[in-house]
């Protein structure tokens, strides 16, 4: 996942809404947005190679989502999955800032990363690169850097999520995949220097990602309202111009599936 788009608590019938792209090779083995047989509980996407997912949700209201800090000279080979951070959330019953707090103790075996977890009362941010924090109401942005990091897609997309929050319903749905669609590249004098080179800061610099082995693989939109309502829609792409499937789910908070 390279970039999460998120309102929390800024909407008068959504406590959250959510907007994200995960960004992968497309040779990757993935599954698309299900509830898990394993844990019928857990609504998410899931990595076949590994196991993990980037971004779920529960029947019961818990939500976490990953994305990787991109630092290639740090980059561990044998380095444990980051994916299963999220998914050991998701079927745990740990308070997000507590399962945080018990993560970091251990969290420089893994790569960079930065991890959302919430749930029906709170939600909290944490990266291995930086601190623990419970966020408050507000507007935030997370790609491959810490949250907030201004860079380029960042700031694009977190005006285009403002300018959206006065929608609702199917009207707000296409909204925020217009917005994840957005292929603008930045002028060079904008994009970050971390270490991937100019070329590739210019193919990863839009919100919306095509190159011909790595790209946008999936745009994930996750609405969950004041009145307890859930909502997934996910599209896949796969290095295609269209999605090729798009999934959509609808529940009441505590209702076990």
């Amino acid at each position: 996942m390279c970039l999460i788009l998120f309102a929390y608590n800024m909407h008068p019938s959504y406590r959250l809404i959510l907007a994200a792209n995960r960004d992968e090779f497309y040779d990757r083995p993935t599954a698309a947005a299900d509830f898990w047989k394993d844990h019928p509980h857990v609504l998410a996407g899931r990595d076949l190679k590994e196991k993990g997912t980037w971004l779920g949700v529960t029947t019961g209201g818990r939500f976490a989502a990953i994305t990787n800090y991109r630092e290639p000279l740090s980059w561990m080979p044998v380095a444990p999955s980051r994916g299963k951070l999220v998914s050991r959330y998701l079927t745990g019953r740990a308070r997000p800032g507590k399962y945080l707090e018990k993560i970091s103790k251990d969290a420089m075996l893994f790569n960079g990363f930065n991890l959302l977890a919430g749930d029906r009362d709170e939600l909290w941010g944490y990266s291995n690169r930086g601190d623990i924090q419970k966020l408050s109401a507000g507007i935030y942005g997370l790609s491959n850097h810490l949250l907030d990091t201004p860079w380029p897609k960042v700031q694009r997309g977190k005006k285009q999520l403002s300018q959206a929050l006065h929608l609702k319903g199917e009207e707000l749905e296409e909204a925020l995949f217009a917005m994840l669609a957005d292929r603008h590249v930045p002028p060079d004098q904008r994009l970050p220097d971390t270490g991937v080179g100019l070329e590739w800061e210019k193919v990863l610099s839009p919100i919306f990602i095509k190159s011909p082995d790595y790209g946008t693989r999936s745009s994930t939109i996750l609405l969950i309202a004041k009145n307890r309502r859930v909502k997934l829609v996910e599209k896949v792409f796969n290095g295609e111009k269209l999605p090729w499937l798009t999934s959509r789910f609808s529940f009441l908070e505590g209702k076990i599936r």
